[in-house]
């Protein structure tokens, strides 16, 4: 007999995932559970908890709960990073009803698993913001771990929030959505203090262990003292002792790549991508410069070639070059690295995780995909080599993405039966996100980010679309955009204000010349219907490669 017989690939096959049992909830968690279990209708609630106040427990039991009820589960975690962990949490408490959706299976693996969907074999789904589309008919339950996340939102068409396709499905299904984070985005704390949100704090750490103590240490200290390395003197004596002791460190650098850029010392010349208005990045792997936009690559030269001069050098810190020095320093220490070099095969992240678990390294450095979600008993050190990469980007939303990394990433320390200790190296110590990161603060933080930002008239008090027009002839960009502000300037309220157009920061992008403006309202009812109309306007443009993007509630204003 020839019969057809399907069998799916199982990107979990090999996997052992012990059975866990349901937790003895505190009361704090308990209260939470009975409030979204209890909603019958569509409502939205943010659990605001420290980090290690036990939130998984929360999704698991309050997942469980509408399991017996016969419905179904989402839960969109940020990174491929953390879908490991969260895999195994959910696997070993739910096994075969748990399907698993993100960017790292492969083609067949995702249509196997959103088949498992389809046929009703899972009815719990954990991924990627993608995730959010699992062909489920019977919604019980949408849940957004580490909700601030920027990687909820899509970069390209369709530019969504996951977290709005959350709340529109639930609409539906009339189901709750539960947003989780120990640093909520500033707009979804105001909703939750408006109360459009049910707001549910979680003030303390599960058996009441200790917030790790952060120390800030003053770079420029470190320079007078002639310290040239990556680490000040506190740093490197921490590590060591953690090394003795045989505990493990977390040590998080805010980029990837070798060193930023290749600059000649005689004459300052720094080797840019032809195509592009930006610096080379350098990879000492394949000893490349890469451009990290149009992913042109070329040798580094042996001389400049602006002055013909012999000294060119690397500048800036990247992964490779901090595990080198490390190696210098500690010869002792094993080193995992983890960063988008380290982690490009598949099932890198887990196999990386799993050696640190095993304690066969005793130092995890990487970039900030290190920094949330990971539970390891014995991290009691976290250190943070550069805070502050971040906070000169022109983007308002920068000193917000600086005190959620430093929350999220001391929130790794100590979170078992041994005390941990955060050192955050910072070249200006007294700004503000690093000190309430610091205290621990996000109340502190939030409300003196509010006044800023009210003054500046940003989100969470106005919206923002923001428009992009790029074209390889650099006058027919501006043009454009000159005259849809022009246009959107006639027909919008006196109350929206439009900034620009003006070049973008990166303005030319694989030899596209890039051109933006930004529209600040609060409630502008004809905006959808204008910016259609300058999209069909232009449509004929755009054949001939004239690049139109909006974007509404932008992330990423570069």
């Amino acid at each position: 007999t020839i019969q057809e017989k399907i069998i799916s690939r199982d990107p979990y096959e090999n996997h052992q995932f012990e059975k866990s049992e349901s937790l003895q909830l505190l009361p704090d968690q308990a209260l939470a559970c009975e409030k979204i279990i209890a909603a019958t209708e569509q409502e939205t609630f943010l659990i605001h908890g420290v980090t290690g106040s036990g939130k998984t427990e929360i999704y698991l039991q309050t997942i469980e709960a509408k399991l017996k009820e016969g419905k179904e589960a989402i839960v969109l975690v940020p990174e491929i990073s953390l879908t490991p962990q969260m895999v195994e949490r959910f696997k070993s408490r739910f096994g075969s009803e748990v399907a698993v959706l993100h960017s790292a299976l492969s083609s067949g693996e995702k249509y196997d698993e959103w088949r498992k969907i389809e046929r009703k074999e899972a009815r719990v789904v954990v991924g990627a913001r993608s995730a959010v589309f699992a062909p489920f008919e019977n919604l019980g339950i949408i849940i957004i771990d580490e909700e601030h996340e920027a990687s909820y939102k899509q970069e390209d068409n369709p530019r969504y929030h996951a977290r709005d396709v959350a709340i529109w499905r639930a609409e539906k299904y009339q189901c709750p959505v539960v947003l989780g984070s120990a640093t909520p985005s500033l707009e979804s704390f105001a909703r939750a203090k408006k109360g459009v949100y049910t707001l549910i704090e979680l003030p303390s750490r599960v058996n009441d262990r200790a917030m790790p103590e952060v120390r800030v240490v003053d770079m420029r200290v470190e320079l007078r003292k002639e310290n040239r390395t990556e680490f000040s003197t506190e740093l490197l004596e921490k590590i060591k002792d953690r090394i003795a002791k045989k505990e493990q460190t977390v040590l998080m650098l805010n980029r990837r790549g070798y060193s930023s850029f290749v600059m000649c010392r005689d004459c300052g010349y720094v080797v840019e991508c032809p195509n592009c208005d930006i610096s080379l990045t350098y990879h000492q792997s394949s000893n490349q410069m890469k451009c990290h936009y149009c992913g042109h690559e070329e040798r580094v030269p042996k001389h400049c070639p602006s002055c013909e001069g012999e000294h060119i050098r690397y500048f800036g810190t990247g992964t490779q070059k901090v595990e080198e020095s490390l190696t210098k320093l500690i010869p002792e220490a094993r080193v995992i690295r983890m960063d988008v070099d380290t982690t490009r095969t598949k099932g890198a992240h887990e196999k990386l995780l799993k050696s640190f678990r095993n304690h066969e390294a005793d130092i995890l450095l990487g970039t900030q995909m290190i920094a949330k979600g990971l539970d390891f008993p014995d991290i009691t050190l976290v250190g943070v080599l550069n805070a502050d990469t971040m906070l000169h980007l022109p983007d308002f939303r920068a000193s917000e993405r600086t005190f959620q990394l430093l929350t999220q990433v001391s929130g790794r320390a100590g979170r078992h039966e041994r005390t941990g200790e955060v050192v955050v190296q910072s070249y200006n110590p007294e700004h503000y996100s690093i000190e309430f990161a610091k205290q621990h603060d996000f109340i502190g933080f939030y409300n003196h980010e509010m006044k800023l930002r009210k003054m500046g008239s940003y989100p969470p008090f106005y919206y923002l679309t923001m428009i992009n027009v790029s074209d390889e002839n650099e006058m027919k960009a501006i043009r454009t955009i000159q005259e849809m502000a022009q246009f959107l300037r006639g027909k919008l309220g006196p109350d929206a204000v439009i900034l620009g157009p003006v070049p973008s920061t990166i303005t030319r992008i694989k030899n596209k010349y890039r051109y933006q403006c930004i529209i600040k309202y609060k409630i502008e009812p004809n905006l959808k219907k204008e910016l259609k109309t300058l999209i069909t306007h232009y449509q004929k443009d755009q054949q001939k490669g004239l690049t139109i993007t909006i974007d509404v509630q932008p992330y990423v204003l570069m």
